[in-house]
């Protein structure tokens, strides 16, 4: 689900290293938003991020 479905852009994977350089497991999570959007002339609810969004590449239904 947390996936734009104009860029494709995704959960990423890396480490998490505190100050004493213990390592673990993290990852980053887009900044998505389920919008209503206009997707081949028709008004249709999908998720997006808020890169796309604010650069024109989704067009939001009214």
């Amino acid at each position: 689900m947390a996936k734009c479905e104009f860029c494709g852009k995704g959960v990423s994977f890396g480490i998490k290293v505190s100050h004493s350089h213990r390592r673990s497991n993290r990852t980053w999570k887009p900044n998505i938003r389920r919008v209503k959007a206009v997707v081949d002339g028709t008004p249709k609810r999908v998720y997006a991020c808020t890169r796309c969004l604010r650069s024109g590449k989704v067009t939001r239904a009214v």
